[in-house]
C-alpha cells in the first residue's frame, strides 16, 4: 500500500489529514462543509455502527462458530465492504449532491437515487420508535429495583424468575416443584411454560402488546411521548444541518464507546463470564463451521447491513467533504472500526449473559438472542441481577439510544439534502423549518408503530424494506457507476480527488467493483429469495394481508427505478436508441460542484455540450 502513494508532495489528498478552520471558510459557502474532519469522521462512524452491530453481531458469530466466523467476516469486509463504502464516499464527495442528484452520471438510473430515500423515510419510522424503545427503558432504569427484576402487579401466572417442573405422581401433576427438588425421580418431572420477569415486562408493560396485527389497540401514551421526545431531539441535533449535527456527535459517537468499555470490564469480572466468552469467541469455537456456505452468507450479510450500503447516508454526508479530501483513507478507517465494535461489542454482551446462564445453571446456547430479544429481554435480565443494577441498566440503556440517534440523524439528513438540492432556492435558507417538519412527519408515521400492535408493524417494515431490497439497490449502484457510467471514468474522477494512483492500486478497486462484489451481491440476493421465509414476530405469524403489505413496500421502493427510467425515455429526443445513449451518458449538471474543482476535463466537457 505505500508504494501506491508515492510522491505524496504531489498529492491533493494531503488536505485530508488537516482539520478546516473552524470559522465560517468553507470550501463551499453554498452547500456548506464539515467544520472540521473530526466531525466528519464522527459522523460516519455513528452512522455506520448501529444497533445491528450490539445486537445481531454477537448472536450471528456465537451461531456460524464463534471465534472462526471472524475470518469470512473480515475477509467479506475487503472483498464487498471496503470497495462498496469506497465507491459511495467517492460519488458523493465528487458530486457534493445527495443520492437523488448523485445520478446525473448516469440519468437512466435516477429512480434508484429516490429509491433509497423511500427506503430511508421507512427506515426513519421504524428507527425512530427503537429509538423511543430506549429511551422508555432508560427512564425505567431510575429505580430500585429495577421494575423487571421480578413478577409484579402486572405479571401474569406464567410468570417466574425460575424453571418450574410439574411432578406426574401417579397420574396427577403436582405444583410447586422444582428441579432442585430431588424427591421427584427426574423421569416423572414435566417442565413447565413460563416466561421470566424481564420477558413479561416487554410484553405486557413497555409494549402492551396485543396478540397479532390484527388487534391494532390504541396507542401506547408512554412510548408516544418518548417517541415524541426523540423526534425533537434528532430535529434540535438537525436545525442547522451538519453544522449543529457535527457539534452533536462529539458526544453521541463516543460515549457509546465508553459505556461498552464500562459493561465489559465489569462483565469480565462476573462468576460465569468466561463461559460465555468462550461460547462467543473462544474454546467453543467451530473452524468446521467455515464448510457451510449459509456461514459465509451470513458474514457477507452482516458486513453489507452493518456498514449501512446503498442507504444513501455515506453518499450525504461525503458530499459535505472538501473536494480533496482523503476519502480512500476514510473508508478504510471507518470500515474497520465498524467491524472491530461489533467484535468489542460481542465480549461485553457474552460476559454478563454468561454470568446469567451460570445464576439459572442453563448452557449459555439457551439464554442468548437476538435483536429486540437481547437488547430488551436477556440483557435488561442480566442486569437486573447485578449489584447496583440500576446504574448499568442506565448506561446500557443510554448506549442504545445514542447509537439509534446517531443513525437516526444520518437517515433524515438524507431526507433533508435531497429536498435541499432539488428546491435549493426555496429550501436553504428554511433549512431550520425543512428539518422539524419532516420530522414531525416522521412522527406522525410512526405513531401506529407505538399501538399495541406496534412491534408488529416494526418488524414488518424492517424484515421487508431492510433485506434484499437494499441488496438490488446496492447493485443497481455498481451497475450505474461501474458499467454504465465507466470504470474509467469513475477512476478519473476519483484522481481529481485524491490524485494519482498507480495501476496496481486500481486494479484490486477494478476488480472488487467490476466482478467481485457484484458476484457477492447476486449470490446473497438469490440465496435470500430462495430461502425467504415469511417475516414474524416470535410465535405469532402475520396474516396474509399483513405479508401483502410488505410486498407492496417493497414495489413500492424498487418501481421508482423503471417509472423513472420510462419517464426519461419518454421526455428525451431522438430514436429509441438516441434516446437510450443520451440517458446512458452523464448529463451537463454532472461534474464537481465548484468551478474551481472542475479542471480542464470538466471544462473541455462543458464547452463541447455548449457546441453540441
Amino acid at each position: 500500500m505505500l508504494k501506491n502513494v508515492s510522491n505524496v508532495s504531489k498529492d491533493p489528498a494531503l488536505i485530508a489529514d488537516e482539520d478546516l478552520p473552524a470559522s465560517d471558510g468553507d470550501e463551499n459557502p453554498d452547500r456548506g462543509n464539515w467544520t472540521n474532519k473530526t466531525e466528519y469522521l464522527l459522523s460516519m462512524i455513528g452512522f455506520a455502527i448501529g444497533l445491528g452491530n450490539i445486537w445481531r453481531f454477537p448472536y450471528v458469530a456465537y451461531k456460524n462458530g464463534g471465534g472462526a466466523f471472524l475470518i469470512p467476516y473480515f475477509l467479506m469486509l475487503v472483498l464487498c465492504g471496503i470497495p462498496l463504502f469506497f465507491l459511495e464516499n467517492a460519488i458523493g464527495q465528487f458530486c457534493s449532491q445527495g443520492p437523488i442528484n448523485m445520478w446525473r452520471a448516469a440519468p437512466i438510473l435516477q429512480g434508484v437515487g429516490f429509491a433509497m430515500v423511500v427506503v430511508n423515510v421507512l427506515v426513519s419510522i421504524y428507527y425512530n420508535v427503537i429509538v423511543a424503545y430506549s429511551l422508555y427503558y432508560l427512564f425505567a432504569s431510575f429505580q430500585s429495583p429495577l421494575p423487571w427484576s421480578s413478577c409484579s402487579s402486572w405479571a401474569d401466572s406464567n410468570c417466574s424468575d425460575k424453571p418450574k417442573v410439574y411432578c406426574n405422581v401417579s397420574g396427577d401433576l403436582v405444583a410447586n416443584w422444582t428441579q432442585l427438588n430431588n424427591t421427584c425421580p427426574p423421569s416423572n418431572m414435566i417442565p413447565a411454560s413460563v416466561q421470566s420477569p424481564s420477558e413479561q415486562y416487554w410484553d405486557h408493560v413497555a409494549l402492551q402488546r396485543s396478540s397479532g396485527l390484527d388487534e391494532t389497540g390504541p396507542v401506547v401514551w408512554h412510548l408516544a411521548l418518548c417517541l415524541l421526545l426523540s423526534s425533537m431531539l434528532v430535529a434540535a441535533a438537525l436545525i442547522r444541518g451538519i453544522k449543529s449535527s457535527g457539534k452533536v456527535v462529539y458526544f453521541t459517537a463516543t460515549f457509546p464507546y465508553l459505556v461498552i468499555f464500562i459493561l465489559l470490564i465489569r462483565g469480565v469480572t462476573l462468576e460465569g463470564a468466561k463461559r460465555g466468552i468462550e461460547f462467543y469467541i473462544g474454546s467453543q469455537s467451530n473452524l468446521t463451521k467455515l464448510t457451510e456456505g449459509q456461514v459465509w452468507k451470513d458474514a457477507a450479510t452482516q458486513t453489507f447491513y452493518s456498514l449501512s450500503i446503498a442507504w444513501g447516508g455515506v453518499v450525504t454526508l461525503a458530499s459535505y467533504s472538501n473536494f480533496h479530501n482523503n476519502m480512500f483513507l476514510d473508508s478504510v478507517v471507518v470500515t474497520l472500526i465498524n467491524h472491530g465494535t461489533s467484535v468489542f461489542a460481542g465480549f461485553a454482551i457474552f460476559s454478563v449473559l454468561g454470568h446469567m446462564a451460570h445464576i439459572y445453571e442453563k448452557p449459555v446456547r439457551e439464554v442468548v438472542k437476538e435483536g429486540f430479544g437481547l437488547a430488551f429481554i436477556a440483557y435488561p435480565a442480566a442486569l437486573a441481577k447485578l449489584p447496583i443494577s440500576p446504574l448499568w441498566s442506565i448506561l446500557f440503556f443510554s448506549m442504545l439510544f445514542l447509537i439509534g440517534l446517531d443513525t437516526q440523524f444520518t437517515v433524515l439528513e438524507v431526507i433533508t439534502t435531497c429536498l435541499t438540492d432539488a428546491y435549493p432556492k426555496i429550501l436553504k435558507p428554511r433549512r431550520a423549518f425543512l428539518t422539524i417538519a419532516t420530522s414531525a412527519v416522521i412522527f406522525l408515521l410512526g405513531l401506529p408503530c407505538v399501538t399495541r400492535a406496534g412491534i408488529y408493524w416494526v418488524t414488518l417494515i424492517d424484515q421487508f424494506t431492510t433485506s434484499w431490497v437494499l441488496l438490488v439497490l446496492a447493485l443497481m449502484e455498481i451497475i450505474g457507476f461501474c458499467y454504465v457510467y465507466g470504470g474509467n471514468r469513475l477512476i478519473e474522477d476519483i484522481e481529481m480527488m485524491i490524485g494519482k494512483k498507480t495501476f496496481g492500486f486500481w486494479l484490486w478497486w477494478r476488480a472488487c467493483w467490476f466482478f467481485i462484489s457484484p458476484c457477492i451481491i447476486v449470490g446473497i440476493l438469490i440465496w435470500s429469495l430462495l430461502t425467504f421465509v415469511p417475516p414474524s414476530y416470535g410465535a405469532v405469524q402475520f396474516p396474509a394481508w399483513g405479508l401483502t403489505l410488505g410486498w407492496c413496500m417493497v414495489a413500492f421502493v424498487l418501481l421508482w427505478i423503471p417509472i423513472f427510467a420510462v419517464y426519461k425515455l419518454i421526455r428525451a429526443e431522438g430514436s429509441i436508441w438516441e434516446r437510450l445513449k443520451s440517458l446512458s451518458s452523464p448529463s451537463e449538471e454532472w461534474h464537481p460542484y465548484l468551478d474551481i474543482n472542475r479542471g480542464e476535463r470538466y471544462s473541455q466537457i462543458k464547452e463541447s455540450n455548449k457546441e453540441m
